[in-house]
């Protein structure tokens, strides 16, 4: 499996499709020659985005999904198979967040937040891996975590926890391929603040989930302070989605954008080692700066 990972002709399956880094994903696999099963919760935003690559003379198709659901992304898995008769580069890029102190957070923070950040790449996972392992073709899955899933900085505990969730997943994913001597590589992506939609999740959650109550003085402080650190990311999505083009065509797996974040993530370890208490990750600011 040293040979690079080959693009054009191949088939691409990109959740969160229409912003972000899924547009990316999706911009940098056309101009592969990849053909494109795109998908997302937002349908107008989805089909604008597959008529925008169309245009630009892309094979794409899109798919409204919710990835909550795992009977709609057996259909997206389906809807691959009709169009195109497979998938080789699965992207479970969908993600939302929210902030705020971790008693304030609601249940219905919780279960949306879960949802689509750990549901949603579990029900890719199971989805695509099987179609993938039976082609016996080269195929690779990217789980879009973030450092959050490698650090738990204050006030961002449901989206701390649903991304150390998804890291988790990806390395154990990485394992049990490895056990059945699969042609189905991974990657874990953790990017730091990237200018991206995330900032603007809460437009995509359902009404059912929405919350009653205001939002409190953490909650309001912890998204202030993300709208301002998502404008100061150096790096765009473009730039992502080429530095994780570069990581599946390498085969690999830890795709970390913001190598700066290191530091953090060895102080973490040294906490965890020495057995002292969590050091708050915010005060080596290597590739992560509060926003004040």
């Amino acid at each position: 499996m040293s040979d690079p990972f080959q693009f054009d002709g191949r088939v691409a399956v990109i959740t969160g499709a229409a912003s972000g880094f899924g547009r990316a994903f999706a911009q940098q696999g056309a101009s592969l020659g990849m053909k494109l099963v795109l998908a997302d919760v937002d349908p107008a935003a989805l089909a604008q985005t597959v008529d925008t690559l169309r245009a630009k003379g892309a094979d794409a198709i899109g798919v409204p999904t919710d990835v909550r659901d795992a009977a709609q992304v057996d259909g997206l898995a389906q809807a691959a198979l009709d169009a195109y008769g497979g998938a080789h580069l699965l992207f479970n890029n969908a993600g939302v967040g929210t902030g705020g102190f971790v008693w304030e957070s609601s249940a219905k923070d919780w279960e949306w937040v879960f949802g689509v950040n750990v549901i949603g790449v579990a029900n890719g996972v199971r989805a695509f891996a099987p179609i993938m392992l039976k082609q016996q073709e080269r195929s690779h899955i990217v789980n879009t975590a973030s450092v959050a899933g490698l650090l738990s900085p204050p006030a961002m505990g449901v989206y701390n926890a649903s991304k150390h969730a998804v890291v988790s997943l990806t390395e154990t994913l990485y394992h049990d391929l490895q056990s059945v001597n699969a042609n189905v590589g991974c990657s874990l992506l953790c990017p730091a603040f990237v200018p991206t939609g995330i900032a603007n999740a809460e437009r995509a959650r359902p009404a059912t989930l929405r919350n009653d109550a205001p939002p409190t003085r953490s909650q309001q402080a912890a998204d202030l302070q993300l709208q301002r650190a998502v404008r100061s990311g150096r790096l765009s999505a473009d730039d992502v989605a080429a530095l994780t083009f570069d990581a599946v065509r390498e085969r690999r797996f830890y795709i970390l954008t913001h190598p700066a974040i290191l530091a953090t993530v060895k102080l973490r370890h040294d906490d965890i080692e020495a057995q002292r208490a969590p050091t708050d990750p915010m005060s080596l600011k290597p590739g992560i700066k509060r926003a004040s």
